[in-house]
C-alpha cells in the first residue's frame, strides 16, 4: 500500500514539473520568441530598415526587380575601361624633352660639303658612293633643339622624326650636293607608362607607334605576382581612376584599351569574398574569383536556404553602394557616407518565380553580406521542439522513478 502511494506521489510530482515547464515555455513565447535565440534581424525588421541609419546616414531598401537590375548593369558598364577611356590616343611619334635622337646625313657624289673639299669625296669614299656625316647621338635639352653641322640648332620638340628630316634636308640644300637625312628616336623618355604594384618588377614602359595596351604593360613588368583571377588592374589617367578584375581584361579584348603617355597601371592583389549569414545551410565568408559571382551562385556555394528556418521572402544583400549606381530613384537630398556611398539593402522575394531569374542577373561584389531571415513559423517550431524535449525528459524521469520504486 505504501509503495503505491510513493508511486502516485512520484507521478504527481512529475506532472507538476511538466506543467511548470509548459507554463514557463508559454511565458517565454508570450514575452517574445527572440529569447530562444536568433541569427539576425527578422525579415519584417529588415524591410523597415529605411527608418534606421548607419553612421548617421539613411539606409535605402531596394527591391531586386527588372528596373534595378537594368540600372546596375548600366552603371557597371559605365565603370569599365572601354567606356571611360574612349579618347583617341595621341601620337607617340612626337619628340619630347629628354629623348635621345640619332641623326645621319648623306651627301651624293661628288660631295661638296661633307667631302674632302674641291669636289673630292671624303675619306674612304669614291666618286660613285655617297658620303655620310658622322653625328653623335643627342639628348633633347630644355631648349627643345638638337645641333646639326652646317645647320645649327634645329627645333625638334613636338615634331615627328620625318618632319625633322625634311627640315635638315631643306637647310642643307644649296650647300650640300643632294643631301639626305635620317632621324631615329633611340630612347623615348617622355611618352612612357608607369607599371607598378603586384608585378614581378615595377618599371616605366616606353610607348611606341605600335600602340601598347593594358596587357602589354602588365607583361612588360613580368606579369602579376598572384593568380590572374585574384588580381585587379587599375588605370590612373589624370583625374580618372578605374579598376577592373584582371581576368575580365584578359577575357574581354575591348577592355584591353590603348594606353596614353603618363598613364599609371597598378596591379593589385584582390581576394574577393562575401559573407553569408542567417538561415542558410552554411554561414561563412566565401571567396570568389575576379570573373564575378551572381546571387544564385552565391546561394549555391553556401548550400542554399535552410528549409527548416528560412523565410523565402527575406533574402537580402547588404552593401555600401555608390550613389551613382542608384540612379534617380533616390531622394535628391539622400545622405551619403564620407566616401560617397549609400547604405543599401537589396531585397529578393524568392516566393515569386521571376526572382529566380533576377538572382541570376544580380552580381555579388566584394564585401557584400548575404543575409536570409528566419521564417516567422520557425520560432514556433523551435518552441515546440524545446517543449517536446522538456516533456520527454520529464517522462523519462517519471519512468525512472516508477521503475526504482
Amino acid at each position: 500500500m505504501n509503495g503505491k502511494v510513493i508511486i502516485s506521489d512520484s507521478r504527481a510530482s512529475a506532472s507538476r514539473i511538466l506543467k511548470a515547464v509548459l507554463a514557463g515555455g508559454l511565458a517565454i513565447t508570450l514575452a517574445g520568441c527572440s529569447t530562444l535565440g536568433a541569427s539576425g534581424p527578422a525579415g519584417g525588421d529588415v524591410r523597415s530598415a529605411d527608418d534606421q541609419d548607419y553612421l548617421g546616414q539613411g539606409i535605402e531598401i531596394v527591391e531586386l526587380d527588372g528596373s534595378t537590375l537594368s540600372r546596375l548593369d548600366q552603371y557597371g558598364r559605365a565603370s569599365e575601361f572601354a567606356e571611360v577611356f574612349t579618347e583617341e590616343a595621341p601620337s607617340v611619334e612626337l619628340i619630347g624633352y629628354g629623348d635621345v635622337l640619332d641623326i645621319a646625313i648623306w651627301e651624293a657624289p661628288p660631295a661638296v660639303l661633307f667631302g674632302a673639299g674641291g669636289g673630292n669625296p671624303g675619306i674612304g669614299a669614291t666618286p660613285e658612293l655617297a658620303v655620310q656625316a658622322g653625328i653623335p647621338q643627342q639628348i633633347v635639352g630644355e631648349a627643345g633643339t638638337v645641333s646639326v653641322p652646317f645647320v645649327g640648332p634645329v627645333k625638334v620638340v613636338g615634331r615627328k622624326v620625318d618632319d625633322v628630316e625634311q627640315a635638315i634636308v631643306s637647310s642643307l640644300r644649296g650647300r650640300a650636293h643632294d643631301p639626305q637625312a635620317i632621324v631615329r628616336l633611340v630612347r623615348n623618355e617622355t611618352r612612357t607608362v608607369t607599371v607598378l604594384g603586384e608585378v614581378a618588377q615595377s618599371r616605366r614602359m616606353p610607348l611606341s607607334a605600335r600602340g601598347e595596351r593594358v596587357l602589354d604593360a602588365v607583361a612588360s613588368a613580368g606579369g602579376p605576382r598572384n593568380p590572374v583571377d585574384r588580381s585587379i588592374v587599375q588605370i590612373t589617367r589624370g583625374e580618372d581612376v578605374v579598376t577592373m578584375p584582371l581576368q575580365r581584361v584578359v577575357t574581354d579584348p575591348t577592355q584591353n584599351v590603348q594606353l596614353f603617355p603618363d598613364d599609371v597601371v597598378t596591379v593589385l592583389h584582390q581576394p574577393f569574398s562575401f559573407v553569408a549569414l542567417g538561415a542558410v545551410r552554411q554561414s561563412a565568408e566565401v571567396p570568389f574569383d575576379g570573373a564575378g559571382l551572381t546571387l544564385a551562385q552565391a546561394l549555391g556555394r553556401v548550400g542554399g536556404l535552410n528549409d527548416n528556418r528560412a523565410d523565402n521572402k527575406g533574402v537580402f544583400v547588404f552593401r555600401l553602394e555608390d550613389r551613382d549606381a542608384l540612379g534617380d530613384g533616390l531622394h535628391e537630398n539622400v545622405r551619403v557616407t564620407a566616401d560617397g556611398r549609400v547604405p543599401v539593402i537589396y531585397r529578393l522575394d524568392l516566393s515569386e518565380p521571376a526572382s529566380v531569374f533576377a538572382m541570376q542577373d544580380f552580381a555579388i561584389r566584394d564585401d557584400d553580406v548575404l543575409y536570409v531571415s528566419t521564417a516567422p513559423g520557425a520560432d514556433l517550431r523551435r518552441f515546440v521542439s524545446t517543449i517536446s524535449s522538456a516533456a520527454f525528459s520529464v517522462i523519462g524521469i517519471t519512468n525512472a522513478l516508477t521503475s526504482n520504486n
